[in-house]
């Protein structure tokens, strides 16, 4: 893995280049990402980086002996440790490496209901245990193979509990030229004793336009689903991948259509709208119910006054201002938000999809066109 095939993060990728000339790499290092950032490739172009024979400027050479192993996550001196589900069969992350491998290999975007998906897991609960301590302990006090640095990748060390005391003489002192690179999602889950010892670097989520335009190379959507899906995803990659292995048409501007014919009372077309959704596809009516969600989210925030905040793309914004000038208020907005979760919920649930699609469809007649609002909600304005 090399920095050149990760997604974004410039900023973090010349940081991390940085220390490595400068010799300044921390021997404890906590990568603290959201979910679909790339935190994972991040951790592991940065080892064989470290790792490589001949670094350029900016990158490790992919072509040395070292960057070879490391491109098929087989180097002798790359240990990885991540949550599992313990067994008979399984009592190690060891004992599930090929198929670690084999999940990073075909993307090393993933989280953790991917990697469960890979594994039998029964109903039992992913964890780090005391056993994967104490292996990972045995590991790191060999000397290292065949490079200068040993490196320990741990996936979300918020899988430790208690267990991860056992490491924490090993973190603070560890064997010469040993380097931890622990990847976590909530700093808040890690126990505070290891939080101690280690140096944060803060990997931010992917903005908007990187998700797009990856989704524009890579996927084969035109550019109005692209934009869609990138505002859905919220810089979550994963999530970006997995909306676009389901294409639908333009949501924006099915949503707002869809709220025009509520605000016009226009019942047969209400009603040939939810013929047409009821056929989507249970995920995609997901989908277009989130979407619709957030667009409202957005609306409510230009009806507050802090436009600025706002992160539609400059069609769908201006669309937007103009319901929320004529046509929303912010009860109003609130209201249908609560009506399109509510069928989010049901949705999940193997609702009717013609008889849902219709009542919320009625719903928005109500709320939009003769301002009712639901039963029990109460707006107290200054």
């Amino acid at each position: 893995m090399q920095f050149k095939e990760i997604i974004g993060q410039e900023r973090v990728k010349q940081q991390l280049v940085q220390t490595v000339k400068e010799n300044r790499i921390s021997h404890a290092q906590l990568f603290l990402s959201p979910a679909g950032s790339g935190a994972v490739p991040l951790a592991i172009a940065y080892a064989q980086y470290i790792n490589c024979l001949n670094k350029g400027e900016n990158d490790s050479c992919g072509e040395c002996s070292s960057c070879r192993k490391y491109e098929r996550l087989i180097h002798p001196d790359l240990h990885f440790s991540y949550p599992f589900f313990a067994s008979a069969s399984v009592k190690t992350a060891v004992d599930v490496l090929e198929e670690w491998r084999g999940m990073l290999m075909q993307d090393p975007y993933f989280d953790i209901d991917i990697w469960r998906s890979k594994l039998d897991a029964a109903n039992k609960q992913a964890n780090i245990n005391i056993a994967e301590c104490h292996d990972i302990i045995k590991k790191l006090s060999y000397k290292a193979f065949e490079a200068e640095t040993k490196v320990l990748i741990m996936w979300l060390p918020e899988y430790l509990d208690k267990a991860g005391n056992a490491l924490l003489k090993l973190i603070e002192e560890p064997p010469a030229n040993t380097l931890f690179i622990l990847i976590a999602q909530s700093q808040d889950q890690i126990l505070t004793t290891i939080l101690s010892r280690t140096q944060i670097v803060k990997i931010p989520k992917l903005s908007s336009e990187e998700v797009t335009g990856f989704l524009l190379n890579s996927s084969g959507l035109n550019e109005n689903q692209a934009i869609d899906y990138s505002f859905l995803a919220d810089g979550n990659l994963i999530e970006a991948k997995a909306l676009a292995a389901d294409t639908q048409s333009d949501s924006s501007g099915t949503f707002t259509a869809w709220l025009r014919m509520g605000f016009g009372n226009k019942v047969p077309d209400l009603i040939e709208f939810t013929d047409e959704a009821a056929k989507w596809g249970r995920e995609n009516q997901k989908n277009f119910l989130k979407y619709g969600v957030n667009y409202l989210r957005e609306c409510c925030l230009i009806l507050s006054g802090a436009e600025e905040l706002v992160k539609l793309p400059p069609l769908t914004f201006e669309t937007a201002k103009k319901l929320s000038t004529h046509v929303l208020t912010l009860p109003m907005a609130e209201a249908i938000i609560g009506e399109l979760e509510k069928a989010h919920y049901h949705i999940e649930r193997n609702a009717n999809p013609k008889i849902l699609f219709l009542d919320v469809s009625l719903q928005l007649v109500k709320i939009i066109k003769f301002k009712t609002l639901p039963a029990g909600t109460q707006y107290i304005y200054n």
